[in-house]
């Protein structure tokens, strides 16, 4: 495989040495026709990741399908995303790259004419044939930058969702099952309350009570409220029913002792590794945990259910997107379509990942068939609802600013749903103008 994992500095050498032989008569020919050939490409996956995985095999495939070479560059989600306007609006720009879906990245992008529509490759690979409608939606933004309609400008191949982790030999122990209704799970964890235990390894600083707050609103909501909240189809009143039972229920829980209230000094990583090390029998967080509890989780038996509700966070993962200025998009394209393929689909959900195109009985590990068959259950029944902080680009922080002063008693579930109402109108207004 010619996979030439090229650092910037390398990179920009190589781009000025072809300049410099460009100026060259015969020798220019050469040099463009050798990068038609190359095919630039920008992931912020690990080696080890489900994704790194199947990448690694799709850019062997495609090496060796078109004969071009895949010159990797690994960046950071956070290099990304602090640079793509200014990168991608210049010669630097790479082929294609994986970038974050959502109305403030790659709607913005959009918006700013620096991603490719993408609506003929679509039609002509069937892409949109092989996506739930849910997962198209975060593929597809208007004029404004704003989800759900207009061209696509992204191709996702993999998806995400949040669900419910827990400790098998817990359950066990306290005489419980895994729950099926609201009324049942909150039987399960007062039940681990009564014996001792705080049931919920959760934290406030990060994500996952904001996505616990979110589950608990769409166990009282329909799909016209998740469109309203997140594609501004109509207003959200923050007083009316899923919110403030979201809100309430998070303070009764905290106050119950499901919840801790020092998890508003806790992060994701907190959270998760206290659950690994067994402190709490559940953890509800996202899919991307998955293959890391596979791997770390040896001294208890663990597994998945989804939330008692028809709707759970979840969305298509993060998508291939070509730049405006990528000198190769039809390479792009090329390699897009090796990844919606079903042995990488199976690389994918073999590996920890959830695949949005896989054949089901390629999936041979007993707990990521479980991961998937939740994944798909959600998308039969229109179940994907995106997460809470989508709507807005500063809303991720208002959600765990609001949260933490709901667990530590200093503001009132009133006065918090007042707060993120007034943070969210602001934030819709500056993007809808």
């Amino acid at each position: 495989m010619r996979n030439v994992r090229a650092t910037a500095a390398v990179a920009l050498a190589v781009a000025g040495a072809l300049a410099v032989t460009a100026c060259g008569s015969g020798e220019g020919g050469e040099a463009a026709a050798a990068e038609d050939q190359v095919l630039r490409l920008w992931h912020f996956e690990s080696e080890t990741s489900a994704m790194g995985i199947a990448w690694e095999e799709a850019i062997r495939v495609f090496e060796e399908e078109t004969g071009a070479t895949v010159e990797f560059e690994p960046r950071s989600f956070e290099q990304i995303r602090t640079t793509a306007s200014q990168v991608l609006n210049s010669s630097e720009a790479p082929d294609i790259l994986e970038y974050n879906k959502g109305n403030a990245t790659a709607g913005l992008l959009s918006s700013q004419g620096l991603l490719m529509p993408l609506d003929d490759a679509v039609a002509e690979y069937g892409w949109d044939s092989q996506l739930a409608p849910a997962l198209q939606t975060t593929a597809r933004y208007d004029e404004n930058g704003i989800m759900g309609s207009g061209s696509w400008y992204g191709v996702p191949n993999y998806g995400e969702f949040v669900e419910v982790y827990y400790n098998v030999d817990a359950f066990e122990e306290a005489g419980v099952e895994v729950p099926t209704t609201l009324e049942e799970l909150e039987q399960v964890l007062q039940t681990f309350a009564d014996q001792g235990t705080t049931p919920l390894a959760e934290a406030a600083a990060e994500y996952p009570l904001g996505q616990l707050w979110y589950q608990l609103a769409l166990t009282q909501a329909d799909r016209d409220f998740v469109d309203r909240y997140q594609l501004y189809t109509g207003e959200v009143d923050w007083q009316d029913e899923p919110i403030s039972y979201a809100t309430q229920t998070v303070k009764d829980w905290t106050d119950a002792g499901y919840i801790s209230t020092d998890a508003t000094g806790l992060t994701a990583e907190d959270a998760g590794t206290a659950f690994i090390r067994g402190e709490h029998p559940l953890f509800y967080s996202g899919s991307w945990w998955h293959n890391r509890f596979a791997t770390e989780i040896t001294d208890f038996e663990w597994g998945t259910f989804l939330f008692p509700a028809d709707m759970a966070p979840g969305s298509a993962g993060n998508m291939w997107v070509i730049p405006t200025e990528a000198r190769n998009p039809e390479l792009a394209q090329e390699f897009i379509d090796i990844t919606m393929r079903p042995e990488i689909q199976a690389l994918i959900g073999n590996n920890g990942g959830v695949p949005v195109a896989a054949d089901p009985s390629d999936i041979t590990d007993e707990k990521s068939a479980e991961l998937i068959a939740n994944f798909n259950t959600l998308n039969e029944r229109d179940g994907i609802a995106f997460y809470p902080d989508w709507p807005t680009a500063t809303f991720y922080d208002d959600l765990n600013a609001g949260l933490q002063e709901l667990l530590n008693g200093t503001s009132s579930p009133d006065e918090v749903q007042q707060q993120l109402g007034e943070q969210y109108r602001d934030g819709v207004a500056d993007i809808t103008g």
